[in-house]
């Protein structure tokens, strides 16, 4: 493997303000038809992390197949490697100190009788090159749920369960000699747990079908004691992101208990009393926030209202991100990763129609230079603005949605492409550059993204329509996204089809099943087909929501409801429509197993349909030439069932 493309552009410096803007293509000229290769060229560099010194950049590199933990040093070039290994998929990383990192990755394992996703975690040392398994041998599935990082790398905090008939422990590792000392015993009324910033495990929260509890201490070598006890529709049920000020029981929460949307406020965690608001957005759930290093004060929130936002209250890294916004106009500008002295830093920019590069900026010398562009083939002047919109579903529910069009054809009467977004709860789409709605845009398809019941960020009233609503209103919630297009002339209604991945695949082949008289075909990878299986699947890994701990009933609905009634597995003699499935398989998030199942009741059923295996693909397409295989097949499906021209 090399990695040549990427020293070269470590060393080409850009000036701060060399951006050159691009010259959009006249919406009345039709772009040429770009290949499938150029919308599936992947980034060199993905998710980059600056070490606490600044002085090492961290990213993830997939090629052929193969996905790769590198570690570059900024001064000298040098790189640090290691390979995630087969059938395991990555799910995150960061670094423990300057010299370590710490890996998470996710397998299928057996579970009793049917199988179940687990995490473990891994350190890897710069300096040795060794490798190690940080938990214990016989822990359950969850094995990365690390509550604390000492700053140096020294040590950390590491919640698992002992066994798998165990309730989580809290253990601190050594990263040197990797022994692991439990400091906090398991209980049986906890499930998280929760540390403050110097490693001192604070707060408790344990949940089951009816109720949750949290337990609180003020600091080390005191006693939990339970401060509630409350069913999940009481008020304090709704709180998230917790931070604690040491050696005190005040702290900072996210709340929607006055608003219904999550804003970040001021907490006593002894009396459970809200405090002062810090700051909400008038629109959107806060999804996250960070303190200031001495963790008195909020330093920064961040939220999604049509596009990514974030506001600084630390005035220095305010006046960097404007110094960046001035340079990079008219784009989506994100500081990703920081020094701990915020001498450098690492920016993300993008736009709907350019996929994005990275820069390392440096706001001393107020100057930055790219260090990966995500795709240096595309031309963003010939694709399709996307734009926020909004319709009113048959219930009065407002929708919020993005919309493509394609470029050089009339607004009037196109063929639509249905694209909804995987999760489904607490997800959503946002204004990024997607591959596939720019490759079906450039194929002259109108792009619908329906941001339906249930998705993230949009307040506790539009999540919770959405539940027990998996194949009923959420389902509605596409078609009236349909019919909205057809009813303002833009949408031709007899050429439709609904495309999607994982729970959007599984909206896809249920719209088709459930109403074959509006769509004439069906995409869907890595799509659920059976509700129950995946719900047995996912009985731990997804057990944990804003709203509810509950996760079987948010996606059940009322207790009698038979979820095979809306599983296109077990409905496979409703359909009428042709369907195109594909699943990678090492996918530890939607089975294999479902699209595998599913492809068999076709054939048995003989449906018309179209089956293809990404041998050693996961839940997403981490190789360029597997992207490049699905869009092809996409494109001749669609060309087939519902051609554009």
């Amino acid at each position: 493997m090399r990695f040549i493309a990427i020293a070269a552009l470590l060393s080409a410096g850009l000036l701060f303000n060399s951006v050159q803007a691009q010259v959009s293509l006249a919406q009345t000229q039709r772009p040429p038809k770009i290949p499938a290769e150029i919308f599936a060229a992947q980034p060199t560099i993905v998710d980059p992390i600056l070490s606490p010194d600044g002085n090492h950049l961290l990213f993830h590199y997939a090629k052929d197949g193969k996905n790769t933990i590198v570690a570059q040093n900024l001064t000298t070039g040098e790189l640090f490697m290691r390979g995630i290994p087969d059938k395991s998929e990555l799910a995150w990383y960061r670094w423990a100190g300057n010299d370590r990192i710490l890996v998470s990755v996710s397998s299928t394992v057996p579970w009793f009788d049917d199988e179940a996703k687990a995490t473990r975690l891994v350190l890897l040392d710069l300096k040795t090159g060794a490798e190690k398994f940080l938990g214990k041998k016989d822990e359950g599935l969850e094995g990365d749920d690390v509550l604390f990082v000492d700053p140096a790398g020294k040590w950390l905090l590491l919640s698992i369960q002992q066994t798998i008939y165990d309730y989580p422990s809290v253990y601190r590792v050594d990263l040197n000699t990797y022994a692991l000392n439990q400091v906090v015993r398991q209980r049986a009324d906890v499930w998280e747990w929760y540390a403050d910033d110097k490693g001192v495990v604070r707060l408790g929260i344990g949940f089951d079908n009816l109720r949750w509890t949290m337990v609180y201490r003020r600091g080390d070598g005191v006693d939990f004691r339970l401060i509630l006890n409350a069913k999940y529709d009481d008020k304090d049920a709704l709180l998230d992101a917790y931070h604690f000020t040491q050696e005190s029981d005040a702290g900072y929460v996210l709340s929607n208990e006055k608003t219904g949307r999550f804003g970040v406020y001021k907490y006593d965690f002894v009396k459970r009393e809200l405090g002062e608001l810090v700051y909400e957005s008038p629109t959107n759930d806060i999804e996250d926030f960070d303190l200031t290093d001495d963790n008195k004060a909020v330093k920064s929130v961040s939220f999604t209202d049509e596009r990514d936002r974030v506001v600084w209250f630390d005035a220095a890294l305010k006046t960097d991100q404007d110094e960046i916004d001035g340079a990079l106009k008219d784009r989506i500008n994100w500081v990703m990763s920081r020094s701990r002295d915020d001498s450098r830093m690492i920016v993300l920019t993008y736009s709907s129609t350019d996929p994005g590069s990275y820069y390392l900026y440096q706001p001393s010398a107020g100057a930055m230079r790219r260090i990966a562009k995500f795709n240096d083939k595309i031309s963003p002047g010939q694709l399709a603005p996307t734009r926020y919109v909004k319709y009113t579903a048959r219930d009065g529910l407002e929708i919020p949605a993005y919309l493509t069009l394609p470029v050089g054809r009339e607004a009037k009467n196109l063929p639509l492409i249905l694209f909804p977004h995987g999760g489904p709860y607490d997800v959503r789409d946002k204004l990024v550059f997607d591959p596939e709605v720019q490759f079906l845009a450039n194929r002259g398809y109108a792009v619908l993204q329906p941001n339906y019941r249930g998705s993230g960020s949009y307040g506790e009233k539009f999540y919770k329509s959405g539940e027990g609503q998996i194949g009923r209103k959420m389902q509605n919630d596409l078609d009236d996204g349909m019919d909205w297009l057809v009813k303002s002339g833009i949408a031709d209604p007899k050429r439709v089809c609904i495309i999607g991945a994982s729970y959007g695949g599984y909206a896809a082949l249920w719209g088709a099943t459930r109403n074959p008289e509006r769509y004439r075909c069906a995409a869907s990878f890595a799509g659920v087909t059976d509700y129950k299986r995946q719900l047995s699947y996912d009985a731990k890994s997804f057990a944990s929501t804003k709203y509810s701990r509950d996760w079987r009933n948010t996606v059940r609905g009322e207790k009698d409801f038979d979820l095979d009634s809306v599983s296109p597995l077990k409905q496979v003699a409703q359909l009428k429509v042709p369907v195109l499935i594909a699943h990678g398989d090492a996918d530890t998030r939607v089975l294999y197993k479902q699209s595998l199942l599913y492809d068999g009741a076709l054939q048995k059923a003989g449906k018309t349909h179209e089956f293809y295996t990404f041998k050693g693909e996961g839940h997403g397409f981490s190789e360029a030439a597997h992207l490049k295989e699905w869009l092809e097949r996409l494109d001749a499906f669609l060309a087939k069932y519902n051609p554009a021209d």
